[in-house]
């Protein structure tokens, strides 16, 4: 059974015990016990009826809540742990701070943001926090560092997402993340194999491609893996994504219509993760919803096909019981073996001891108690750590009109454009508004009122505007989610009127706190400020930068003129 697994390297690194744990465990289940551990199915809900629901259909190995409130995540985690024979792995998405686990967690900031301060501190603060706070909840399983390569501005699902666009930046930075996480006994898993960024679309929607050839993805992304697998990564996301130059190096009698993404492609995930790579750990698709999944082949032969290709476990369902068949019939189509089924649940299991849940679960502490919430969520240090990264990170792009710093005193009138803002920070009750910052600064405010000015800025005189106003500022939060096709600017319609018309009168300033890129769609900005998260932290640092009581320190992981000279000007 463990035969084709070294349970004793890297990354479980078992003792004996614990190797006797697994093969014991193993040999105790029945094979609907083990098409179980396969599934890491997101959560119906925290309630206990919608818990057994899940629990009863699958009898899974992990599983994912949305962020909610930290009580109600504890209280489900807790539940579920107790209810499961075999603990659970608890997995979130931890990228940006705790709030990937819980809306009570910090908002630290984006991987890119990080990479802006060209320090691994705060990569390592980054993971400490969402790690911290995540396991207050009783999560045990990160899906990030996120590996991806920035490659492409106009990819609308990696962007602020990522270290940027430097392989050996993304390295430094992953693994400082990844000892901030360790410190917490969480594991991680790297992501989106075979490497996102290249692309212009979202695998949400449809399978993307690297396309990289052999050798270049071999110097960039195999670099990345090479390095995060040899610093102990213990688990892998494969994303949805094809990698046409390796598959059919791999396997040359593959045509271009034969080609699969990684999740299904046992060149990549066989050939070259687990051979060229020498990955042992556990390998875990993306979420199987996602468009780049459903739409290669029907998910009766799917399902069971992601398995046989060589991931281990299996990341939601569309529905849970149809999905539970569907690999159980494959293996009595002969799509996928028992054999196959046994190596997956072996490493599944094998993650687990590494972690000792079983350990954990014998003495009831695989959940922390509630008082845990109150003395380790929202610590006062983690917000000196995430000011200190806002500080260190917010980049001054360009000013080539010499704009900064405004002084209250002489530019005391402002025009505000708000753009995005998905999360609320501007205008919300629970944050800083930059409005409000702006006003603390001395200055007086207005801001663009979209839906009044649809047609009567027509009207508006440049001699009258230019007496009114001092400054404009465009506070710009585009930021990547999934299902997005792009990441632009969207103007007002239906004539444009919140377009910088003005811009060679007035002192036009743009700052964004989401994409990187904002010049790619208002390229005749002369002073543009990146500051890569919408947080409360960065909006402070940017207020203290354009006033120049604070010096910009950041340094663009990116190219922010996204190979565009007017840009430059």
């Amino acid at each position: 059974m463990t035969k084709h697994i070294d349970l004793q390297a890297k990354p479980f690194a078992l003792d004996e015990a614990q190797i006797q744990w697994v093969e014991e465990t193993l040999a105790g289940m029945t094979l609907d016990e083990k098409i179980g551990q396969l599934f890491c199915p997101i959560a119906l809900g925290p309630e206990p009826g919608q818990l057994d629901t899940v629990l009863d259909t699958l009898h899974p190995g992990g599983m994912l809540f949305r962020a909610m409130d930290a009580k109600t995540i504890q209280d489900a985690q807790r539940y579920l742990q107790q209810k499961s024979r075999i603990p659970l792995l608890l997995a979130a998405n931890l990228e940006a701070g705790g709030n990937g686990t819980t809306t009570d967690g910090t908002y630290f900031g984006y991987p890119m943001e990080m990479a802006a301060t060209d320090d691994e501190i705060h990569a390592y603060h980054l993971g400490k926090v969402a790690a911290a706070e995540g396991r207050v909840t009783g999560c045990n399983w990160a899906f990030s560092p996120i590996l991806d390569i920035n490659r492409n501005p106009l990819n609308p699902i990696t962007n602020v997402r990522t270290y940027g666009d430097d392989p050996e930046r993304i390295i430094r930075m992953a693994k400082a993340f990844t000892k901030g996480v360790r410190e917490h006994e969480m594991v991680v898993s790297i992501k989106h194999f075979p490497g996102d960024g290249m692309d212009d679309r979202d695998q949400h929607l449809h399978p993307t491609i690297n396309s990289c050839t052999a050798e270049e993805w071999d110097a960039t992304y195999g670099k990345i893996y090479r390095a995060m697998i040899e610093d102990g990564a213990e688990t892998v996301m494969v994303g949805h994504i094809l990698q046409p130059a390796w598959q059919m190096r791999l396997n040359p009698a593959l045509k271009f219509e034969d080609l699969k993404p990684a999740t299904l492609s046992p060149e990549l995930l066989q050939g070259l993760l687990r051979g060229r790579l020498g990955f042992n750990g556990l390998i875990v698709t993306d979420a199987t919803p996602m468009g780049g999944f459903t739409g290669m082949m029907s998910r009766r032969d799917a399902v069971p096909m992601a398995i046989a290709a060589g991931c281990d476990m299996f990341l939601f369902n569309r529905n849970m019981a149809e999905d539970f068949q569907f690999m159980k019939d494959g293996i009595a189509r002969g799509i996928l073996t028992e054999e196959r089924v046994d190596e997956a649940v072996t490493r599944i299991l094998a993650v687990k001891a590494h972690m000792n849940l079983p350990k954990e679960k014998a003495e009831g502490t695989l959940v922390p108690p509630e008082s845990a919430i109150e003395t380790e969520l929202a610590r006062p240090e983690y917000a000196k750590w995430a000011q200190e990264a806002a500080d260190a990170a917010v980049t001054l792009v360009k000013d080539t009109q010499h704009a900064l710093p405004l002084n209250p005193s002489k530019q005391s009138h402002i025009l505000l454009y708000v753009f995005g803002d998905e999360w609320g920070y501007f205008g919300s009750d629970s944050a800083p508004h930059f409005k409000e910052l702006l006003e603390e600064a001395g200055f007086v405010v207005d801001v663009f009122d979209k839906d009044k000015m649809r047609f009567a800025y027509i009207d508006i005189r440049l001699e009258d505007f230019v007496k009114q106003y001092d400054a404009v500022l465009y506070y710009v939060n585009v930021e990547p989610a999934s299902n997005k096709s792009t990441l632009r600017v969207e103007w007002n319609k239906p004539m444009a009127s919140d377009m910088p018309w003005f811009l060679q009168d007035v002192p036009t300033i743009g700052i964004s706190v989401g994409t990187p890129y904002l010049l790619k769609d208002m390229p005749l900005l002369k002073t543009v400020i990146n500051g890569y998260s919408a947080n409360a932290f960065v909006q402070k640092a940017i207020v203290e930068k354009l006033t120049g009581r604070s010096a910009f320190c950041g340094k663009s992981p990116v190219d922010p003129f996204a190979g565009q000279w007017l840009a430059k000007l």
